[in-house]
């Protein structure tokens, strides 16, 4: 595919933010659109984020192009609401984002030297808490604050723990990290044998969690991207064991743990 020349993806741009401006038209937009407020569209704002991600996973061009135009949108959404009511434009959202990466990336469009892409993510982490403190975000509350609570649990353990890692506060060896999730895993064990209330074994298992995402972080891992993996794959296996199932033109309730382990080994040997 040829690139487009700059000025026919301006003109694209120009086009989108002309059609959201319509949209919102008091006297002839969409009256669904003229409802909406930063609250209503937000969860269309995650739920796209999300699809875009999916799109990437299935290694889906075409769809990701599509959902990408969709994400496109919500921020303009969101630039027009600002808009009407006189805060900012969409002009100054992509100039914000301009200047942030030209500040957080010195080694391009400075003279700054980083030898590692490792090196690079921790000099973009410093860059951020850099900019927090100027905010006076640091320090006053903390250095977890700020994370914002919205975030997928996953996402935010991490990055929590990446966050406490910069001040100091972590593991030095992946063993030691291991081994508290083995510690974590029997105190679970033990609140179950106790009889412990459903609180406390829920407790349990957000420690025993939290250590996993953790060990996520130490294999320079993401523990979200890890999960929905794991979770595509009990997927893909499961819809081969119900196929095995019909193949004798019964259902699944109807053979027992011992034979549907059977179908499971089955499933895991034809997806490796």
């Amino acid at each position: 595919m040829h690139k487009k020349p700059a000025r026919h993806q301006l003109a694209a741009v120009a086009e989108l933010l002309d059609i959201m401006a319509r949209l919102r038209d008091p006297e002839s937009g969409c009256p669904w659109d003229l409802e909406q407020d930063f609250s209503s569209i937000a969860p269309y704002t995650l739920e796209e984020a999300y699809e875009v991600a999916d799109a990437i996973e299935r290694n889906d061009p075409d769809d990701l192009c599509a959902e990408l135009g969709d994400l496109l949108f919500q921020v303009v959404f969101h630039a027009q609401l600002a808009a009407e009511r006189g805060w900012f434009e969409f002009a100054d959202v992509v100039a914000s984002i301009n200047r942030k990466l030209i500040r957080r990336h010195p080694h391009v469009f400075a003279n700054q030297q980083i030898a590692s892409a490792r090196e690079q993510s921790e000099a973009w982490e410093q860059h951020k808490a850099d900019e927090r403190a100027a905010r006076g975000e640091e320090g006053s509350e903390g250095a977890l604050s700020g994370i914002p609570l919205a975030l997928p649990a996953l996402v935010r353990a991490q990055k929590i723990q990446r966050r406490a890692s910069r001040v100091g506060f972590d593991w030095t060896e992946i063993s030691d990290v291991i081994a508290r999730l083995d510690e974590e895993l029997r105190e679970l064990q033990e609140a179950l044998a106790a009889g412990e209330p459903r609180e406390r074994l829920q407790e349990e298992l957000g420690d025993l969690l939290f250590s996993g995402v953790n060990l996520a972080r130490f294999l320079d891992a993401d523990a979200e991207a890890i999960l929905r993996a794991a979770t595509r794959k009990f997927e893909t296996r499961f819809g081969i064991v119900e196929m095995l199932a019909q193949t004798q033109q019964r259902v699944l309730q109807d053979f027992t743990l011992e034979e549907l382990e059977e179908f499971w080994q089955e499933a895991k040997r034809r997806t490796g």
